[in-house]
Parts: structure tokens; C-alpha cells; sequence
């Protein structure tokens, strides 16, 4: 089976075959007869974290060198090094992991009190503004204690390493592509959808499981393991597992509107983020330059304009998807969530606990319904807890900028 990784794949110190830089200096692919010294210039790339990339914009990771250096070179160069650099190095990773912590960890409260209001038909008060959403978050962490607002977050990272997983695997035993190149063609980009939605789909019992453990209210729930989302997800599929209602939708109703939105986000938060970075990217290059380039001011600045930018690019990605698709995912979770006996909290005041005894036949009888009884504003309950994710997410970013700049200027 041969590998399909794209041509600008540059992660974990990969070179194609037909890079002449590389072929030059061997006739053969054995390191028997390679050096010590030689193979300390095999350097690998960071991590592919946003913001740890392009640490020097426009640099490429060294390429292998005929000449072996002497003895103690590498100690020399690496101690005549200036430490700024190396801080720059550290800061760009810390950016990434800051970012990433904020997305799936400190948005974690906001998710799951964002998707009770989702599927709580009962609800009266539909938390369009962000001081009710906190209003009641309180009240829940008050009652149940911190963990309530936390549950769900271990099977949250499984359904995230299955679809990664997923998509790896399908993307090497099929010519369907995982990354589009420049040069794309129509034909690339329908390959490139089609395993997307095979991801979704492999990915969707997981799904469902991590949803109920995320709603499912404190009070009567038990301490689920990390592992227990995969073990529901298969019981699902297999038709065994917690008994559930004769109302339990079948996973093949639930396979259009869940792949409909997997591939709506995608294309949506795609596009975003390739005109973001682009516009950033323009505005900086189109910046007025100073005439002394040493200068401390222009360092730090050229700094910040090669971190930030993906990270502010993917920021707003993913506000615009979530907000865009936000009636389409309350419409999803309710489907998913159908015949499961879940009990949430009561999001009205967040002292009691509710049952879910939906009686939806699909995707268009939910909206339907949706739409009789809540009204059009019932397709946004919970809205306000995606306005605080998005300013602490905003806040996060910004702090992390003024460190950033504090360290680079003291340096």
C-alpha cells in the first residue's frame, strides 16, 4: 500500500523521494553506514500546533549536509545561540497549547450547559444573552458542585481520537485525499468531502454516547470511565448495551443530519479561515516598513505576525460555523439524544432535573415541531453560553498576545 501524504508534507522530518536535496547525497535508504555525526542533522519539525508553526516565516527545517561537522560544533552553535530565539521558540509552542486548552478545556462548561438548553423542550427562559446562561451555570455548579458543568470532557477527546483515527485510516487505504493541495481540481475536492462524511458517520455512535454523558444531569449519574463512550457508541451500533424507549431513533435517521452538519461546519469554518488568513496576511505584508529593521519595536511585530495570525483566522472559523449551524445543531442533539431516558438539568433555574420524552419521526418533523410549539427562537436555546465561549476564548488570546509581546521586548 503505498502512502498518500500530500507533496508539502514537511511533519515529523519527512522528505519525498523526489526532493533532489535529499536524493543527492545517498544511493540507498540503509543508515548502516552513516555516522554518529551524521545523523545529529536530521532535525524534525514542531508539533502541528496552531501557533507553533513558521517560526521564522519562510524558513524550511535543515536539510542533510555531505560535509560532517567536527566534534563539539553542535555543543558551540548551540550555546552561541542568542537566547531570544530560543524563547521565541518556547513562547510559539505555549501559544499553540493556550489556544488548544482554551478550546477544549475552559469552553468545556459553556459546551455542555449550550447543548441542556439544546435539547430541553421544557425550557421557558431560551438563554439568548449571555448573563442568564451565567446566571444559571452558577446555580447548577452551586447545587451539584464544580463537576457538573465538567462531565463529558474525557468522552469529548475520544470522539475527537476516533474521527482523527478514522479519517487517517480511510485516507490511507482509499485515494480519497485528507488535504487538498493549491492546485485543487472539482474531483479532489468531492474526494476530499466524501471522506469527511465517511469519518462522520464512523464517528457518529461515539458521538451520540458523548452527547448523553455530556447532558445527562449529575444528580443520578454515576462516574462513567474515560472508556465508556466507546464501549455505548458499540453496544449502539450492536444493538445491546443500557436499554433504552421504543422512541430511540435508529442510527440510519440520524446519518443525514448528522453528516449535513459535520460537512457544513467543515466547508463553512474552511472557508473562514483561508479568507481570514489571507486578509491578515495582506494587511501585514502591505504594512509600511521601517527603515531600520533592528529595531526592537519591528522584531517583536514581525514576531507577532508570524504567530498570530492562524490562530486569530481559526478563531473566527469557528465562531462563524458555530453560529451559522447553531439551529441545525439543536435540531441534531435532539434527534441524537431521542428515546435515551436522559435527565438533564432543569435550565430555567438549574435546581431541578428534567426528562427528555421527545416523540420526533425525523429531521423534518423536528423542525416542524420546533418551530409550532417553541417558535423560531426555540432553534437558538442556549445561545448566550456560545458568547461567553467566544469572549473567553477572545480574552484568552488577547492575554497570551500581551505576554507575549512583554517576553519578546525583555528578551
Amino acid at each position: 500500500m503505498t502512502s498518500r501524504r500530500p507533496d508539502s508534507f514537511e511533519g515529523l522530518g519527512y522528505r519525498g523521494r523526489e526532493d533532489p536535496s535529499f536524493s543527492g547525497g545517498y544511493s540507498g535508504r540503509s543508515f548502516n553506514n552513516s555516522s554518529g555525526t551524521d545523523l545529529q542533522h536530521w532535525v524534525t519539525t514542531p508539533p502541528d500546533i496552531p501557533g507553533s508553526r513558521n517560526l521564522h516565516f519562510g524558513d524550511r527545517t535543515p536539510q542533510f549536509e555531505t560535509a560532517p561537522s567536527p566534534p563539539g560544533a553542535a555543543d558551540e552553535a548551540h550555546s552561541a545561540a542568542p537566547p531570544s530565539e530560543q524563547l521565541n521558540r518556547f513562547a510559539g509552542f505555549g501559544i499553540g497549547l493556550a489556544s488548544l486548552f482554551t478550546e477544549n478545556v475552559l469552553a468545556h462548561p459553556c459546551i455542555v450547559f449550550r447543548r441542556q438548553c439544546q435539547v430541553n423542550y421544557h425550557a421557558r427562559c431560551y438563554h439568548l444573552s449571555p448573563l442568564t446562561a451565567i446566571s444559571v451555570m452558577y446555580n447548577v455548579t452551586k447545587t451539584q458542585g464544580p463537576k457538573a458543568l465538567w462531565k463529558g470532557m474525557g468522552s469529548t477527546f475520544v470522539v475527537q481520537g476516533v474521527t482523527l483515527g478514522t479519517e487517517g485510516i480511510i485516507s490511507e487505504c482509499t485515494p480519497l485525499p485528507r488535504e487538498l493541495s493549491h492546485k485543487w481540481n472539482p474531483k479532489q475536492v468531492v474526494g476530499h468531502l466524501v471522506l469527511k462524511g465517511l469519518t462522520y458517520v464512523v464517528a457518529m455512535p461515539f458521538y451520540s454516547a458523548s452527547l448523553i454523558e455530556t447532558v445527562q444531569s449529575e444528580i443520578i449519574r454515576d462516574n462513567p470511565g474515560i472508556l465508556d463512550c466507546v464501549k455505548e457508541g458499540i453496544g449502539r451500533v450492536m444493538g445491546m448495551g443500557v436499554p433504552h424507549s421504543k422512541r430511540l431513533l435508529p442510527l440510519w435517521n440520524l446519518l443525514f443530519p448528522t453528516v449535513l452538519h459535520g460537512i457544513l461546519h467543515y466547508v463553512i469554518s474552511s472557508s473562514v479561515q483561508r479568507l481570514v488568513l489571507y486578509l491578515l496576511r495582506r494587511r501585514n505584508n502591505g504594512s509600511p516598513k521601517h527603515s531600520s529593521p533592528d529595531s526592537q519595536a519591528d522584531a517583536v511585530q514581525s514576531m507577532l505576525d508570524a504567530y498570530f495570525p492562524e490562530l486569530m483566522a481559526s478563531f473566527a472559523a469557528s465562531l462563524c460555523a458555530d453560529v451559522l449551524l447553531f439551529p441545525l445543531e439543536t435540531v441534531l442533539h435532539r434527534l441524537h439524544i431521542q428515546g435515551t431516558r436522559t435527565i438533564i438539568d432543569n435550565t430555567d433555574l438549574g435546581f431541578e432535573v428534567l426528562p427528555i420524552n421527545t416523540q420526533y419521526e425525523g429531521m423534518r418533523d423536528c423542525i416542524n415541531a420546533i418551530r409550532r410549539e417553541e417558535g423560531t427562537m426555540g432553534f437558538y436555546k442556549g445561545f448566550g453560553s456560545i458568547v461567553v465561549q467566544y469572549s473567553l476564548h477572545a480574552a484568552v488570546l488577547q492575554i497570551t498576545k500581551m505576554i507575549y509581546s512583554t517576553l519578546l521586548r525583555n528578551a
